[in-house]
């Protein structure tokens, strides 16, 4: 599972930026330096870079360079557009952009801002891994219909971090887009104790329980021409739009539950209005078409 999502390549730069970055960070400042052997500025500046950090090397400030043509994948995550690009790292995220210091100078003035700022442990023990960084990765993999990628990142953030709720329930959510339902529901069932409460499990455990009505193809069409044949046998429609989100035609079960809802919002003790609020938290209630189809909803109920 900790592969899925990635390839053999894009694992190992993962793996590589977790120990030359992340966990360096937990317990010191890292300057994060993107470079490239072509690049005339890159070259100017590693000296600066790497006389700073040695200097401030006893106060914890350790210098890791990363080359965007053989860490493409990293360097992408990272949206990084021009070099050399530098960030600060503390704690497995980006603390500051130290690309417009180029100078000893001005370099010094920006890390001693952030020591005064930041619990740095030079040779210190490691606190629990901040994994936010990958975590956005993941959500957006997400956003962009990839669920295979986002769950090969996700199983990775809990590889790093068993104790992460968002990132045990991005990984169920991930599973889910990408048509592995069973494999959520093991993820879901194996999950350390106490975490089922949290908010963002709730959320997944919503799109895993909705997943539990997915179909074939056939089943589906057939479903749906007996929801078409007949408008008033609410069990047809409802069962056409649990099928038909599961099989990730979204719009086309919002539709059906909004003139179920419009039709008769009592039948069933409001079954329609309550599976549209359960796809609103799979969904997460910020999304955008979650916000659309909420107006639809309460202008039924209230226009």
């Amino acid at each position: 599972m900790a592969s899925m999502g990635l390839n053999i390549d894009e694992q190992k730069a993962v793996d590589r930026f977790k120990q030359n970055i992340v966990e360096p960070s937990m317990t010191n400042l890292v300057i994060l330096d993107f470079w490239a052997e072509w690049c005339g500025p890159c070259k100017a500046l590693t000296p600066v870079l790497e006389k700073v950090a040695a200097d401030y090397a006893d106060k914890g400030v350790v210098l890791a360079k990363v080359n965007v043509d053989e860490e493409q994948f990293i360097a992408a995550q990272f949206q990084v557009r021009s070099i050399p690009t530098v960030y600060a790292m503390f704690q497995g995220q980006p603390v500051a952009d130290l690309t417009n210091a180029r100078s000893e100078s001005q370099l010094k003035q920006m890390l001693d801002q952030l020591l005064e700022k930041l619990p740095i442990q030079p040779g210190g023990g490691q606190p629990q891994q901040d994994v936010s960084q990958f975590l956005v990765m993941g959500e957006q993999a997400l956003e962009e219909g990839d669920g295979e990628r986002a769950a090969g990142i996700f199983s990775q953030i809990v590889e790093i971090a068993p104790d992460s709720a968002p990132a045990h329930a991005g990984l169920i959510r991930a599973l889910v887009a990408a048509g592995h339902a069973e494999q959520a529901q093991a993820v879901y069932d194996a999950l350390p104790e106490g975490m089922a409460g949290d908010a963002a499990i709730q959320q997944a455990k919503s799109a895993l329980d909705l997943a539990g009505t997915q179909v074939d193809e056939g089943e589906l069409a057939t479903l749906k021409t007996k929801a078409e044949a007949d408008p008033t046998d609410m069990g047809a429609q409802l069962a056409y739009a649990e099928a038909a989100y599961a099989a990730g035609q979204r719009d086309a079960a919002a539709d059906v539950l909004l003139a179920m809802v419009q039709a008769d919002r009592e039948w069933n003790d409001g079954a329609a209005r309550t599976k549209l609020l359960q796809i609103f938290e799979a969904v997460g209630l910020e999304d955008d078409w979650v916000v659309t189809t909420r107006r639809r909803l309460s202008k039924i109920l209230f226009g």
